[in-house]
């Protein structure tokens, strides 16, 4: 009887602590906190020389701090100094070493020096790599094996330290591009850039074989890989804080490089920390643990679930820009010019799985951004508003912001060009036939059709690979229209009918879907980079549709994003999807996905396609020295007619832009560009702590039903209890 009632105690205990629905500790909201969320997974790579993926992003440009930034307010987007004093225009020199005019011709220019100047004083963030004991001798780079123990943290370690940002530290990341330990996917951009790189890539392929003779190939321990030991003639550091970096050639697009954190500084105590015995096993690495200049600084790490940064104490304070477009200061963007930033103390990025409870979250007031890296989650609640007008008046009483605007973004399906069915083929008739079977999918797959079903994530059907607002675009002009998919009927274009895609198909030696030669089915394999989900799920089955009009099989094979990124490496990809946002405003940032030499899975770039072509390659180079006009215009229209044909993307669409904000969050400003947006934001946490309680006040009847319940159960026990007690007393008197 006792244990019953309770029970029944418990579990009301249990009812009424589940009313409260607050994912955060009591008192959070009060807090200089931001509270996100990032999709997926725990990011896979925070090292600066391999993070290239956009859900690394909310953490790699909080940490580090690339020589060039861009301005926070001002469009169109204009570079500025972030590491470094400015943004240099570059020196030219002829073949002999004499110096040229600023306007000499390209032709000419055999080299382009650029003199970086790094600010003075720049410090890094606490970290134990930096820690030194009294004689000036660091305190934990000579562990012994078993030494380091169960320590998992940077912050588990008794001492930390500090030094200045210097330019060789720039010179160091940019030697560390040639590395072998990690990924690398700018290395095959760079070498062909700066001055040295590409031997540099051989020697240190060398020198690390040397290292690591006798040494297990599978050991996750490996030798310091010291670059400081092998000069570097394109990257050089002629005085404490002045960096110098030779290009190859007239190379404009090298400034926008800059700007990326494959370019911001490494320390070289940072990696001689992590070599040490045992550090890999136990999850330290600069993949986990950054160590940066920037305005924060990781202090917590948990694997799928929760990554939180604090202020860097060590931050100099950049002020916030006083400069913008002219509605910046009707919007109240410039309230806090010249302040010191960051202005929030503390980011609590959480791992969801799903995209319902985010929203959910961010309605009830739990998430000030839903994702800080994504340009679209406001699209979701813009549908919303369209679909319902309570749900409009609602949104609006609770003050979202929800700002639209053009961006350069991505989206497209790709074919993996090493694959025999789908791919490039190895004689020139099989590889007219896969031509002809990767057109007849591109016609098939109804990308129009797309944005009307999913309007949340909808767009403009892409003709080629350049989205609208890049110089040599031809998004929305009748000769921008792409010849394979569409025909223009009346001034617009029209997608070509599903006949033509069968007949395409058929002529590749699939008539109604199955192969001419053996009669078996045709069956594709889609790789997708996330969990089906049922949002995912609607989507997978759209696509699967899509193929089926032609009477192709299509089977999904989703993962996370580690494992799709293991698969495309491998070159075990067939057709994945996959989307761009621009690094920097130049057609060269999204023409390089399809640039032979930068291949996915042979050469570790971003061309997840692999797609090779020698004409298209050879216009790529010739067009990274040739400034905006007529003649970067041709080179762009033959490239995109070249791609057009080959068809290694179904191009997709370009997506409309919208971020997500809470009524209590200011200085929010998206932008793909933008990636270190997190230090210019401010949140009124008192506003914040009052709206969460207004929206998420308790439903008190639920509980009165409970107690009465319980009170019924507890009435039913005792009267069963009764009962027995009296049958008991009468048979005891029976007996």
């Amino acid at each position: 009887m006792r244990g019953l009632v309770g029970a029944g105690l418990v579990a009301l205990a249990s009812f009424l602590a589940g009313c409260n629905n607050n994912p955060w500790p009591d008192g959070a909201a009060a807090s200089n906190t931001l509270y996100t969320a990032v999709s997926g997974s725990s990011p896979r790579h925070l090292d600066p020389t391999a993070s290239y993926w956009s859900n690394e992003t909310p953490y790699t440009y909080q940490i580090y701090e690339p020589p060039y930034g861009y301005h926070y307010l001002k469009r169109p987007f204009a570079l500025e100094g972030k590491a470094a004093v400015d943004v240099v225009q570059p020196r030219y020199l002829d073949k002999n070493g004499e110096p040229l005019p600023a306007d000499a011709p390209a032709a000419e220019i055999a080299e382009s020096v650029y003199d970086v100047r790094i600010k003075p004083g720049i410090r890094y963030q606490p970290h134990p790599a930096f820690a030194t004991d009294a004689q000036g001798h660091h305190r934990y780079h000579a562990l012994k094996p078993g030494e380091l123990g169960d320590r998992r943290s940077p912050w588990q370690f008794e001492h930390q330290g500090t030094r200045e940002l210097v330019a060789e530290d720039f010179v160091y990341a940019l030697k560390r591009q040639a590395t072998t330990r990690i990924t690398t996917p700018i290395y095959g951009i760079f070498s062909e850039h700066v001055l040295g790189l590409k031997d540099y890539g051989a020697l240190i392929k060398a020198e690390d074989e040397k290292l690591r003779a006798g040494l297990d190939p599978a050991a996750r321990d490996k030798p310091f890989l010291d670059f400081r030991k092998w000069p570097l003639i394109g990257a050089t550091a002629p005085e404490k804080h002045l960096l110098r970096i030779r290009i190859k050639g007239k190379y404009p697009q090298w400034s926008y490089w800059m700007s990326l954190t494959f370019m911001a500084p490494v320390p070289w105590e940072a990696d001689a920390f992590y070599a040490q015995p045992g550090m890999a096993a136990n999850g330290l690495s600069l993949d986990t643990w950054p160590v940066g200049t920037g305005p924060y600084m990781m202090t917590e790490s948990v694997q799928d679930t929760r990554h939180v940064m604090k202020r860097n104490p060590n931050y100099r304070g950049e002020p916030y820009p006083c400069e913008g477009v002219e509605a910046d200061q009707t919007n109240g963007m410039l309230a806090d010019c010249g302040q010191p930033t960051p202005f929030v103390d503390t980011i609590v990025a959480v791992i969801e799985k799903e995209s319902v409870p985010l929203r959910a979250k961010f309605r009830q007031g739990y998430y000030d951004v839903p994702r800080v890296e994504r340009v679209d989650d406001g699209l979701e609640f813009l549908v919303e508003m369209d679909d319902s007008e309570e749900v409009r008046r609602d949104y609006i009483a609770r003050g979202f912001q929800l700002p639209k605007f053009a961006d350069v973004t991505s989206w497209y399906l790709g074919f993996n060009m090493l694959d025999p069915v789908i791919g490039r083929g190895d004689t020139p008739a099989q590889q007219a036939k896969n031509r002809q079977l990767r057109q007849a999918i591109s016609i098939a797959i109804d990308w129009e059709e797309y944005s009307r079903i999913f309007p949340k994530s909808a767009g403009e059907t892409a003709m080629g690979p350049l989205p609208d607002g890049i110089f040599g675009s031809r998004h929305g002009q009748p000769q921008g229209i792409n010849p394979v998919t569409h025909r223009l009927v009346n001034g617009k274009a029209v997608r070509r009918p599903i006949s033509e895609a069968k007949k395409l198909l058929a002529e590749a030696g699939y008539p109604g879907g199955r192969d001419a030669a053996t009669g078996r089915p045709l069956v594709l394999n889609y790789d997708y980079y996330n969990q089906p989900t049922p949002e995912v799920k609607s989507q997978l089955d759209w696509m699967v549709k899509q193929f089926a009009k032609i009477d192709v099989q299509l089977e999904i094979r989703a993962t996370d994003n580690n494992q799709f990124q293991d698969k495309v490496r491998q070159g075990k990809h067939q057709i994945f999807w996959s989307g761009w946002l621009a690094d920097y405003p130049d057609a060269e940032n999204f023409l390089f996905l399809l640039y032979g030499p930068n291949a996915k899975s042979t050469s570790d770039g971003e061309n997840t396609a692999n797609y090779a072509n020698p004409e298209y390659d050879a216009l790529f180079a010739q067009l990274k020295g040739v400034d905006d006009g007529p003649e970067k215009q041709a080179l762009i229209d033959r490239m995109t007619n070249l791609v057009q044909q080959d068809a290694p993307w179904s191009f997709g669409y370009f997506p409309y832009s919208s971020g997500a904000f809470q009524a209590w969050v200011h200085n929010a400003k998206p932008a793909v560009l933008v990636r270190d947006m997190a230090r210019y934001i401010r949140i009124d946490a008192a506003e914040r702590a009052r709206r969460q309680a207004e929206w998420n006040k308790p439903v008190w009847w639920p509980m009165g039903l409970g107690a009465a319940g319980l009170i019924a159960v507890v009435w039913l026990a005792l009267r069963s209890f009764r009962r027995r007690e009296r049958l008991d007393a009468r048979g005891a008197v029976l007996s």
